[in-house]
């Protein structure tokens, strides 16, 4: 395997995740990374619901930093591990997600959206009585007014995350159909300097290849876009680095050499 950095990575820091965060930086030693990029959630306003209590992905990041420079130091020389957090964007939230990611020194801040109009695309409930072309629509309309008002991240995290959940996921799926607003998303990063991720979560929920699409990547490649970092989005050890093999063939095809790896919130890029 080519790819040697994990830059999207849950343990029982987040919400979401029971994995104790030493066990997936054994496992990732053994599939041989060099680098492991902890990316615990933070999503102010989440939605409440009988799933998602009241605080359930807001980070504790003093009890997640101690943990993780405790097991930095213990695993010094075998394998290097990053301090990131992913950062659940709303409109809204602007000012308090500036005070958070200015509170402590990340090496890597993924922007993502998890909530679009108050609801989380995971559920069945954000595409009733509506197309799923709309509900796709209205997610990637929100990713642009995210991108307008908030600036302070380094990528932006399985920008079309609405197709791992949706009732078709990405079977006859198309970006050209939302090529309009995938060209404003695109030149809004580039406009800011802000990189894409590609995430492979998505293949094991059932999706045909990585998220955002190769058209997607291909497009950002061709606006000039130099910037891509590669997540598995694991919260269990079992799932790091799942599927990079499928990464690296979309980097390639899509006219990428490199990928990148963040420290101290500076791009280094690494070749396969």
């Amino acid at each position: 395997m080519s790819i040697k950095a994990d830059c999207h990575l849950h343990s029982s820091h987040s919400g979401d995740s029971d994995a104790p965060m030493e066990e997936m930086i054994q496992k990732g030693i053994t599939l041989g990374l060099t680098h492991m990029c902890f990316t615990e959630h933070n999503d102010f306003d989440f939605p409440v619901s009988e799933d998602t209590p009241q605080g359930m992905f807001e980070l504790n990041p003093d009890a997640y930093l101690y943990e993780l420079i405790r097991l930095r130091e213990k695993y010094a020389g075998q394998i290097q591990i990053l301090f990131g957090v992913e950062l659940g964007l709303q409109p809204h939230l602007t000012r308090q997600n500036a005070i958070f990611a200015k509170s402590h020194d990340y090496d890597f801040i993924i922007g993502s959206s998890h909530v679009c109009g108050g609801r989380d695309p995971y559920y069945p409930a954000f595409y009733e009585g509506r197309s799923q072309e709309e509900a796709y629509r209205e997610y990637f309309q929100s990713i642009i007014e995210n991108l307008r008002k908030f600036d302070n991240f380094d990528v932006y995290g399985h920008l079309d995350y609405v197709v791992r959940y949706g009732p078709e996921k990405d079977r006859d799926y198309c970006c050209e159909t939302y090529g309009d607003l995938f060209d404003q998303i695109l030149e809004l990063l580039l406009e800011k300097g802000k990189g894409l991720e590609i995430n492979t979560g998505g293949i094991s929920s059932g999706m045909r290849d990585v998220h955002p699409c190769r058209e997607v990547l291909r497009r950002y490649r061709q606006k000039g876009g130099e910037i891509i970092t590669i997540g598995s989005d694991a919260h269990d050890p079992a799932e790091i680095a799942a599927d990079f093999h499928r990464a690296e063939e979309a980097l390639q095809e899509c006219g990428f050499r490199y990928y990148t790896v963040f420290e101290k919130r500076h791009p280094e890029f690494k070749r396969f």
